[in-house]
């Protein structure tokens, strides 16, 4: 019997080191709290504990497994809040109450539920691991597919009924069995056939980065910003309109009143794609900051799995982990426990080899099943004092294709999303080129290109204006200065709470570009014709543009309007 030896918070040590293997799940104490074999020497085996080790004592008993750290996959699992190391917590809730104490071990997945299974095999069939056996509906939004766990011959009547996750669904000629529960090691990626180039852009519905910073289906991104820069409110957006079937909200040391108002839109928006709620196609794992630190270096572990399983069945899958940061101080606290050598700002030497660990699980995939299958990973980053110089943003940005830099000056002055357009940048664009070309037409990038030059000639115009003022300009470059604000405030801004802008069709989008550029030409040709700047000013055609996409819905032949304005102020000009 093993026993424990050394207590340091969540990290435990025991003398029987023959006992242990790596990676083994145990449970420690009288309270059998789960922990986590990380360490293994001619002395100690260390283990790592995921719950408050608070009034443990030396001497108490190690309960081994012989198994990794894994968590069940199966229906279920859509629509519901785990903690991180993948228990129920409403089924806590309501066999213990509304505070979490230790050592409550709660199924990840209900016993209790009935799945009316229609199969797609039947018996003496032949399948691979990976195969559609059967499909049901784990709620009204997404179709459960139940997939081989093993390669064989069926044995079984495949009955179409209603199963539980304990009941067995389909036996082999082999004499193994299946039932709806396939167990997971949370730090093992789950096997694929092949890995595809993406080149499907991941549509967000947020005007800045679909036409700025794109991300591709099975990329990965960052978000780095500082306090009060729009981190969290602008993963809820992507998580909410993004086109993911699935989506995986990892609440990774936040506050608890950040994952209260997800639990809280998430049940009342309406998902635009089922006219359900948003909810039965979104996984939640809440590792708030007053939970354990040991969970919550690994909540990121158990929602990348969830990720991969309904990957797996064919699905597109969008990660939120808000934030890496407060994950990494996790590692940077147990490494301090563990009495490791310190690397830059505290944190452990393996941090990069860490967060390249979790990056790398995005993928764009053909699965064992032949389906196609991607998990989409977007982190924030909360740098203090939005130092992004800092180890997490650095090493981050060395694994990531998308890096969306918020500013908290934009922030200050309500421009959301407060994504900094001359620190960000995307490096998928080059995959998405075709793409953009066959399904809105060569002048989507043209115009974005234009759009970007606008923006990158105001930088320069406002070195000039700082230091004598915007009398001196021509009225070429007042007209571009007029171009980027409307581009920044018409096009770039975007209002999170409005019905028509709080997510944009990329057709929308690229009619607003088009539009925009219009105008900059137009304008162009009256300046040509000897019409002044003020001149043009005065037609408000500048602030009717800026307005639109208050005003225009997803119709686009309303545009027109807007052509027809823009023609007819500019030739009233006298």
């Amino acid at each position: 019997m093993s026993q424990i030896y050394w207590i340091n918070g969540p990290i435990i040590k025991s003398k029987d080191v023959n006992d242990f293997m790596m990676q083994e799940m145990v449970f420690v104490g009288k309270n059998k709290l789960m922990g986590e074999v990380i360490g293994i020497d001619e002395d100690f085996a260390t283990i790592q504990v995921y719950e408050s080790t608070t009034s443990m004592r030396v001497g108490e008993e190690i309960v081994h497994t012989g198994t990794p750290l894994s968590v069940d996959l199966g229906p279920g699992l859509l629509g519901n809040i785990f903690d991180g190391i993948g228990r129920p917590l409403k089924q806590i809730e309501k066999k213990f109450g509304s505070y979490l104490e230790v050592g409550q071990d709660v199924p990840t997945l209900d016993a209790t539920i009935g799945w009316d299974l229609t199969f797609k095999v039947k018996k003496g069939d032949y399948v691979s691991k990976g195969a559609i056996l059967a499909t049901f509906f784990e709620t009204g939004a997404i179709e459960h597919r139940v997939m081989a766990q093993h390669d064989g011959i069926i044995a079984s009547d495949c009955e179409n009924k209603s199963y539980t996750t304990q009941d067995i669904v389909v036996s082999y000629e082999s004499g193994e069995t299946q039932t709806l529960v396939n167990t997971w090691p949370i730090r093992h990626e789950r096997p694929v056939k092949e890995r595809i180039d993406a080149k499907e852009p991941l549509i967000t519905g947020q005007r800045v980065i679909d036409t700025l910073f794109p991300i591709v289906k099975g990329g990965s991104a960052a978000i780095p910003g500082g306090f009060g820069a729009g981190k969290t409110m602008l993963q809820h957006q992507l998580a909410k309109w993004c086109d993911a079937d699935i989506i995986v909200y990892i609440g990774c040391g936040e506050r608890g009143n950040e994952m209260a108002q997800v639990l809280e839109e998430f049940g009342e928006l309406v998902d635009p794609k089922t006219g359900r709620t948003l909810l039965e196609r979104t996984i939640l794992i809440a590792n708030t900051s007053n939970m354990p630190v040991a969970a919550r270096e690994a909540s990121i572990y158990t929602g990348i799995t969830f990720a991969e399983y309904y990957r797996d069945m064919g699905y597109h899958v969008a990660l939120m982990a808000d934030s890496t940061s407060r994950w990494a101080e996790a590692l940077r606290e147990l490494s301090g426990r563990l009495e490791e050598m310190p690397a830059e700002e505290g944190f452990p030497a393996y941090l990069a080899s860490r967060l390249a660990a979790f990056y790398e699980r995005s993928s764009f995939v053909k699965n064992l099943n032949d389906s196609i299958g991607s998990i989409s990973i977007v982190g924030a980053i909360s740098p203090q004092g939005a130092d992004f110089s800092e180890p997490v943003t650095q090493n981050t940005k060395r694994f990531i294709g998308c890096f969306w830099a918020l500013d908290k000056n934009l922030a200050y002055i309500r421009h959301f999303p407060s994504i900094n357009y001359n620190q960000s940048y995307s490096e998928y664009l080059s995959q998405l080129n075709s793409w953009f070309d066959s399904h809105l037409g060569e002048e989507f990038l043209i115009n974005r290109q234009r759009i970007l030059s606008i923006l990158n000639e105001e930088n320069r115009l406002m070195e000039i204006v700082k230091l004598i003022g915007q009398d001196v300009l021509a009225d070429q470059q007042k007209l571009t200065l007029e171009m980027a604000r409307v581009v920044r405030v018409g096009y770039l801004q975007q209002n999170a709470f409005h019905k028509f802008d709080s997510s944009v069709s990329l057709e929308k989008q690229t009619a607003m570009l088009k539009l925009i550029s219009y105008t900059y030409d137009e304008c162009q040709k009256i300046l040509k014709e000897k019409k002044t700047m003020s001149a043009i000013v005065e037609t408000h055609i500048f602030d009717k543009i800026i307005g639109l996409k208050y005003n225009v819905d997803e119709d686009l032949s309303k545009f027109e309007e807007y052509y027809d304005f823009v023609n007819t102020q500019l030739r009233s000009i006298a």
